[in-house]
């Protein structure tokens, strides 16, 4: 999707949209995850610039925000731009802090399992076509059946999760299928480099609980591509 820049007359309701999708996201996550989110949002309402699409902050300082050391900050920010959130635009040097840009049209694909949680009204609104669309036309979120289940630990693992939260697994689980087990661990295939590390980063916990739930020999779980 394209989200239009948030700049102009409607650039106010753009910000609240765009920060509504973020804080409702990582109110269903763990804590892990909330933190995350937290830190990059405080990134957007301190320092960034909208107008240029510019975010340009010290570690030092990021780390006075974020109450961390700096290597907390190295690790994070490299964590938010293999997710893409963060996007460098020109590496720091000689005294120069890097600066970077924000991908919200990435920020906002993310965050939609928890749309629907904020309503039609938000999912309208956030529809590309929206603008010039009838309400008939707003295209819904992307609904996956319940799994059959039977015949694996994962297959098994897939159902729970499903009925943990169906948008979550509809968007980021229900696309990853089964390649190993080796040595009590799950190797699951993923259909993207950026669908692997999404899932390792933000949702392996969630995974090895409902996997220990269905076979206590299953001690860790992997995704690759």
């Amino acid at each position: 999707m394209q989200m239009p820049r948030a700049v102009g007359r409607e650039a106010a309701s753009r910000k609240y949209d765009i920060l509504s999708a973020l804080m409702a996201f990582a109110l269903g996550e763990d804590k892990t995850v909330q933190r995350q989110v937290l830190r990059a949002m405080v990134l957007v309402t301190t320092r960034y610039n909208w107008q240029r699409d510019e975010l340009s902050m010290g570690q030092a300082e990021i780390a006075r925000l974020w109450a961390v050391d700096e290597r907390t900050v190295k690790r994070e920010m490299a964590r938010l731009r293999a997710q893409g959130w963060l996007v460098l635009k020109r590496q720091g040097a000689r005294g120069r802090v890097s600066v970077y840009g924000i991908d919200f049209d990435r920020m906002l694909d993310d965050t939609r399992p928890a749309w629907e949680r904020i309503g039609e009204d938000f999912i309208a609104r956030m529809n590309p076509a929206g603008a010039q669309a009838e309400p008939s036309n707003v295209i819904p979120l992307h609904k996956v059946p319940q799994p059959s289940g039977g015949g694996s630990a994962w297959a098994t693992a897939q159902q729970i999760l499903h009925g943990e939260n169906a948008a979550l697994y509809g968007s980021w689980l229900h696309m990853l299928t089964e390649a190993e087990i080796t040595d009590g661990r799950l190797v699951l295939i993923a259909p993207t480099k950026f669908h692997a590390t999404y899932v390792n980063t933000h949702l392996k916990d969630r995974l090895r609980r409902v996997l220990r739930m269905v076979d206590p020999a299953l001690a860790d779980v992997v995704v690759q591509v």
